[in-house]
């Protein structure tokens, strides 16, 4: 917040933040005739979708009061914006200007009384958001006056040639005159370090408050600071230093004493420096640095290869023989050129290309490829920073140092400085690279570096030329698909196209003459697909930009030491390629495998710069139904699923907050995906440090279908959705099984003696199949059930039979396919599935498929408090009647008694029962079992171990807190504390996908500047259980190849006839039966609202779009009621395929809803009170109604004009969504 003068009088508090589309309506309110003669027509929401950095004044009432947009090209008609620099210096102070430090003015409004105040604190504000930022250019006809705000900040600038063709006048505003630097962060902190002698450098950090990125310091508000100066350090600078290390830490004068500043600057020698910054000759900030660092134990811990391990001399001869790899392949570097003309040049290329990205790389592939580099003939050639701090009002200036710190160590290249994880980037950083831990380091520190060579501001992007054939081949040798780069590139010096016709784009970095990045584009051809499949109308106005400013980013690559120009060179590719959107591809790595692969993308070191876009769920239309009224077969035809990426002109200056703090979630279930999910989608936020601990990976690299033969699906996620995601680009995964936590080192214990740090652990192990413990009952005693004692937790113990399966994962799910295929029913006896969950009634119709005689197949089903299997009867019935037909024999109320008469070896060759009657005895060859899924033994050991409450299942509160505040756990794993009294209920209870999410949401309030702090809850609000909504769903095929639904209320399942039994269950619509393969089940409650649907059918299920169906009302679904009662509905397989439901299928008809309940809810319609309240009035008897009350409530609403205005939302709704709902009219086709 900042304090400006009206220039009537008084005062006003003003922010400044980046302006959204919504402010366009109070933007144009801003509009004098005078903004016209200076700027020219404008569509402010164009404008605001097109331009690089728009920022908006409010007060503290939230009203608009002056707003500004900058784009990276002048708003001068006859000036090309990929080639404005040779018009701009015929002025004379621009010689200085270009694209990485000059941005122009394309709109400056304000209002009259506060115009001064606002303009200078917008100028200030932006100087304080683009650190490389240093001029800022008007450019307006001849002749026309400047607003008198204006004409204080903008200097006219001479010209001294004219450009045939432009009738203009340019002026300058200067970063000099108000912020002499060039980036301001969101954190007031102090940053300390230190390092010890042999030891890596740590760095310890206050945190404190943060603040918006476009905030201004508060003081000198008319006039800019002045200019500051780095000095050496000398023993009187401790006065002034020192306050600033008391006011916001204590920590290294607790530990050195009172005087630990003025010894360290006293200390001063050829290998340790101190250096101040000055401001009115007060010093503001202070560094010391240190030339002795332990490189060796750096190279241990950190994938140092990009950078020569720190070291001089030539390159290391095994990192030029890495094999190439795809994604998340490690660092190679290329040989060394013999004939370098230049020291800058020699400078630039020893800082290795890596064929990735340097901080995009799995830990786990580069460490496997970690080279032994040679410790005697290589010197060091870093330097370390021991101690950094600076005052919060001058911390934008941090990078001042660099250059002055670079000059104490002339013969060294490279600067490293390590901060703790949980300590977010400051503005210091934002000059240095991440470099990638290896997966086995414990070290609890971040290690970033900077080459003095990264300092240089010559960082010049332009088309390729046929001249740049050899710098560029020079720069991508060691990349996987340098061959596919080079080959495009000819492609492009000779034709500028594809052989199918698609222009490409060739873009290069150069520093000095040298070529230090690439970037290949093409026009994005598949902009519709990527419309219709992407949520890329998160991120922009698709309508605002034209087909062809959408291009495909198709290769990157950027030397490492300018990896902090990446964003810039994205903004310029976008520039010269007259593009507004760029879209970058990250296919499933078995279509990429093969580098000839049309599905090929060169790993993008740019990918932290994009921002990842959900996949969009998609309606399964009924084609041949739709005929000519389907959507476009660019938009249904089936493609290869990927992941996408995208940047586009405004996100160019929009910085992402890093988090480096270690999140280590412990279980690929959905819940843990889900949470991963939520995370890894956060546009604005980026997880540098997110590991997956799980014994088969990540799910997506199998084929869910092979999991479907044996168990069911929640269809929270499936294979495709996996690929749209491709998580594994941003999570870390180690393959394992946890073993034990740690939870004083903070670390969990992996299987192979893996130890994995975290800040933040997240439980998601979930429950599994467990091997059956027989009751070693002897059944020649003709005992029964009654005379048998089990125990729950008893577990199994000796060793597992080889043809006993246990199915949980994948891997467990192809070995028992794999056995089935070799299966021989004439000389192996019986196949048992043991159990009475729906996963055996899907096994025993998987065993069928393979042409198996249902003879030998035995379905033992163990007695059990909770049969159900089905939520419905007739369901059931049909499922028996198939089995029967399949001559299955089922055995009921079968309790598992011994196997091989209690002597098991390798194999199961008998199994026996007990039963409420006699014994029963099978010949087995195989069993696989289903009875009871229970918490995994090694993670309960893991969990009791580390003292986490556990009560039968992991204990949490309703923040999914265990005990220990650092660890959380969700899903089926957890139950809720005894304190809520609530035993019944758990997260078994509800859509794990929606746990996932919410756990997610409440974690992110710790690493989001956006949102606010997460305050402990008041006492008695402490004892509510979080309510969920989201339905659950199960989906199988069954015995008789039945393709089975149930989608219901989350909850606690109860009896079927005992809901029945309640006055609120609400009615049944029924249409077919099991018998003809067409059963469904729509159950409506007392309000008519869709609570549960079941289908049962022969042909597969648009399981998609019956989900969307749950939680609607009957008369949403075209008055389902009524048109069932009169007999007009005999099918509704049928019935929900037919054009007019297709809309409530779309993915955005719950954004429609929320928008017409919004109209409800407010005051659009301009009436004295919404109708909402009326009818709440009406309810309550305050309001008694003259005749028929829905009547009267009807003609008011019409009256009132929320007819028109729900009429008028769902026609734009319709019309912006044609492209998938063409079967539509809207206005302008009828």
């Amino acid at each position: 917040m900042t304090t400006i003068y009206a220039s009537g009088g008084g005062s006003q508090v003003i922010k400044v933040r980046r302006s959204e589309s919504q402010d366009a309506p109070q933007i144009m309110k801003l509009f004098t005739p005078n903004t016209t003669a200076m700027f020219g027509r404008i569509n402010v929401t164009y404008l605001l979708e097109r331009a690089n950095l728009s920022v908006t004044v409010e007060n503290e009432k939230n009203e608009v009061m002056a707003h500004a947009a900058l784009l990276d090209y002048p708003n001068v008609e006859e000036i090309e914006q990929n080639n404005w620099e040779p018009w701009l210096h015929t002025y004379g102070p621009s010689s200085k200007c270009t694209p990485l430090n000059t941005l122009f003015m394309h709109l400056l409004v304000a209002k009259s009384e506060v115009a001064g105040g606002c303009a200078k604190e917008i100028v200030r504000s932006v100087f304080n958001a683009i650190r490389e930022l240093h001029f800022i250019i008007l450019a307006v006809r001849k002749k026309v006056a400047l607003d008198p705000a204006v004409s204080v900040l903008f200097a006219p600038m001479p010209q001294f040639r004219k450009v045939e063709g432009v009738n203009c006048s340019a002026f300058i505003c200067y970063r000099k005159d108000y912020v002499p630097v060039l980036h301001i962060r969101q954190a007031r902190c102090v940053y300390l370090c230190w390092q010890r002698m042999g030891m890596t450098a740590v760095m310890h950090r206050l945190c404190l408050p943060r603040s918006s990125p476009l905030r201004c310091s508060p003081g000198r508000q008319e006039k800019g600071p002045s200019a500051g100066r780095i000095v050496r350090g000398q023993i009187e600078d401790h006065d002034d230093v020192t306050p600033i290390f008391n006011e916001q830490t204590d920590t290294l004068r607790h530990i050195y004493g009172e005087y630990f500043l003025a010894e360290l600057i006293e200390a001063q020698d050829e290998t340790t420096h101190a250096a101040v910054s000055e401001v009115n000759n007060a010093a503001v900030g202070f560094i010391s640095v240190c030339s002795e660092v332990n490189v060796d134990l750096l190279n241990e811990c950190y994938d140092l290869r990009p950078f020569h391990g720190l070291r001089k001399g030539p390159d290391v001869e095994s990192a030029e023989q890495q094999p190439e790899t795809t994604l998340s392949s490690a660092p190679s570097s290329p040989k060394d050129n013999a004939d370098r003309k230049t020291n800058v040049t020699d400078n630039i290329e020893n800082a290795k290309l890596p064929a990735g990205d340097a901080e995009d790389q799995t830990t786990e592939e580069a460490e496997s490829k970690k080279e032994i580099i040679s410790k005697d003939s290589e010197s060091s050639n870093s330097f370390c920073i021991q101690l950094f701090c600076i005052d919060e009002k001058y911390e934008s200036r941090s990078q001042d140092f660099l250059p002055f710190i670079f000059n104490l160590y002339p013969d060294k290249d490279f600067c490293v400085i390590t901060v703790p994880h949980l300590i977010p980037e400051f503005p210091l950083l934002k000059d240095f690279i991440r470099v990638v831990p290896y997966s086995k380091t414990t070290l609890s520190h971040e290690l970033y570096v900077t080459h003095r060579k990264g300092l240089l501001k010559f960082f010049v992007v332009r088309l390729a030329t046929q001249n740049d054939t050899e710098g560029i081949q020079r720069l991508v040798k060691t990349l996987n698909l340098h061959l596919s780069i080079l080959n495009t590139l000819n492609l492009y010096n000779q034709a500028r196209r594809d052989a199918d016709g698609t222009p490409i784009q060739v873009i290069v970095a150069e520093v000095l003459q040298e070529i230090v990045g690439i970037a290949i584009t093409r026009n994005e051809e598949n902009i519709e697909y990527i419309r219709s499949h992407y949520d890329i109308e998160s991120f922009i106005y698709f309508n605002h930009h034209q087909r062809e400013e959408h291009g495909h980013l198709h290769h990157f690559a950027l030397n490492p030491i300018f990896h902090h120009h990446t964003r810039h060179f994205l903004k310029e590719i976008l520039r010269i390629t007259f593009k507004s959107c760029l879209y970058y591809p990250v296919y499933p790595k078995l279509l990429t495998d093969e580098g000839s692969s049309p599905f090929a993308h060169s790993l993008t070191s740019a990918l932290n710069y994009l921002v990842p876009v959900r996949r969009r769920r998609q309606i399964i239309y009924p084609l041949e139904q739709l005929d000519i009224n389907a959507p476009s077969k660019r938009i249904t035809q089936d493609k290869p699923k990927y992941a996408l990426s995208h940047i586009n002109r405004k996100l160019t200056l929009e910085p992402k907050v890093t988090i480096n703090s270690r999140i280590v979630v412990v279980g690929a279930s959905e819940a843990g995906i889900s949470f991963l999910e939520t995370l890894v989608f956060c546009p604005h936020l980026r997880f540098n440090n997110i590991t997956l601990i799980s014994t088969c990976g990540l799910p997506g690299y199998h084929s869910s279908s092979r999991h479907g033969k044996f168990k069911a699906s929640s269809h929270s996620y499936n294979h495709d959705d996996y690929a749209q995601m491709s998580l594994q680009t941003w999570v870390n995964v180690v393959t394992g099984k946890m073993i034990g936590i740690d939870r004083a080192a903070k670390h969990v214990l992996v299987t192979g003696d893996t130890k994995v740090p975290y800040e933040h652990l997240i439980l998601c192990t979930g429950e599994q199949y467990q091997v059956p413990c027989p009751t070693g009952v002897d059944v020649k005693e003709m005992l029964t059930n009654e005379n048998v004692t089990v125990d729950p937790d008893q577990q199994f113990m000796g060793k597992v039979p080889s043809n006993l399966f246990i199915l949980n994962t994948y891997t467990d799910c192809e070995n028992a396919l794999h056995w089935l295929r070799k299966h021989d029913t004439m000389t192996h006896g019986n196949i048992i599935v043991y159990g009475n969950t729906i996963d055996a009634y899907i096994t025993v119709n998987t065993i069928l498929s393979f042409g198996i005689n249902g003879s030998c197949i035995k379905l033992v089903k163990p007695p059990s408090n909770s049969s159900i299997s089905f939520y419905s009867s007739v369901i059931e019935t049909a499922v028996d009647k198939a089995l029967r037909r399949a001559n299955v024999s089922v055995h009921s109320n079968c309790l598992l008694a011994q196997w091989n008469d209690g002597n098991v070896h390798d194999r199961i060759i008998l199994s026996t029962f007990t039963t409420d009657s006699q014994p029963l005895s099978l010949k087995c060859s195989a069993f696989f079992n289903f009875h009871k899924k229970k918490v995994d033994l090694d993670a309960f050991k893991a969990i009791n171990k580390a003292c986490l409450v556990f009560d039968g299942k992991l204990v949490i509160d309703s923040t999914f807190h265990t005990n220990d505040i650092t660890i959380r756990a969700a899903g089926s794993l957890t139950k809720y504390s005894r304190r809520y009294y609530a035993d019944q209920w758990s997260h078994k209870n509800f859509n794990t996908k929606e746990i996932g999410f919410q756990l997610a949401a409440l974690m992110l309030h710790l690493f989001d500047p956006t949102l606010e702090q997460v305050t402990k809850p008041p006492a008695e609000l402490d004892k509510l259980l979080p309510t969920y909504t989201g339905c659950k769903v199960k989906g199988c095929i069954l015995p008789g190849k039945y393709h089975y639904l149930h989608i219901s209320k989350p909850g606690i399942v109860t009896c079927l006839d005992m809901q029945k039994s309640r006055p609120e269950y609400g009615r049944e619509i029924i249409t077919g039966s099991p018998e003809t393969g067409n059963y469904f089940e729509i159950h409506l409650n007392q309000y008519n609202m869709v609570e549960s649907i079941t289908c049962l059918s022969l042909n597969p299920l648009p399981v998609s779009n019956y989900i969307c169906l749950y939680g609607q009302h009957e008369r949403l679904l075209n008055n389902l009621c009524s048109r069932f009662d009169e007999g007009l509905i005999s099918d509704l397989y049928r019935y929900l395929e037919e054009p007019w439901c297709l809309c409530i299928y779309h993915d955005r008809f719950m954004d429609f809803k929320n928008e017409v309940r919004q109209i409800v809810e407010s005051n659009r319609a301009n009436v004295a009170e919404p109708i909402e309240e009326l009818i709440r009035q009406i309810a309550e008897g305050e309001f008694l109604v003259p005749g028929n009350t829905k009547t009267f409530l009807e003609e008011q609403f019409r009256k009132d004009g929320y007819q028109r205005l729900i009429e008028r939302s769902q026609l734009n709704y319709l019309s912006y969504n044609r492209y998938h709902l063409p079967m539509f009219a809207w206005p302008g086709i009828v």
